[in-house]
């Protein structure tokens, strides 16, 4: 089944057309989204300054993770649950803009960092946990990281307003 007429049908599910219909169903789920978003990107941005040695440096980075990823993870839910049901509301239209489509790859080397930051840096935390100045391969996720956040929060905004593709 070509992916066109999957995405319509998703469109045509009782729960996207009361998304999509309802004069403030649509509102209040994307008022959901961006207050989760805000609470993932906020988080995760005083996590990778610690990581890059910028803020609380008092503070063991085991602590700020031990603080932050709880907050993140459940934002994070709550921004994919609010995200799918605003997408299913025109399916179609958003899987054809190119700004959408950018803030799944951005979400995605989003995932690719944090493994890579998981399986390296992130591994050996004890053995710079208290450091003034982390690992360069801390301090490198990092700045990936609040530099993707920013990109998926640019493409996000730009989703609402621009609702075509730029590649023609």
């Amino acid at each position: 089944m070509p992916v066109d007429t999957w995405l319509s049908r998703l469109e045509d599910t009782s729960i996207a057309t009361a998304v999509r219909e309802n004069s403030v169903l649509f509102p209040w789920i994307e008022c959901l989204h961006v207050l989760a978003l805000a609470t993932v990107v906020g988080s995760i941005a005083m996590l990778d300054l610690r990581l890059l040695g910028w803020v609380q440096r008092s503070r063991p980075a085991t602590q700020v993770v031990a603080e932050v990823v709880p907050r993140v993870w459940l934002a994070f839910a709550v921004a994919a649950v609010t995200g799918s049901l605003l997408f299913s509301s025109n399916a179609v239209t958003y899987a054809h803009n190119d700004f959408f489509r950018a803030k799944l790859v951005f979400l995605a080397l989003l995932g690719v960092n944090t493994a890579l930051f998981s399986r390296g840096p992130g591994r050996r935390i004890g053995d710079w946990d208290t450091a003034l100045r982390p690992p360069v391969g801390a301090r490198t996720a990092g700045v990936i990281s609040l530099t993707l956040w920013i990109a998926v929060t640019l493409c996000g905004r730009f989703v609402g307003f621009i609702r075509v593709s730029l590649i023609h």
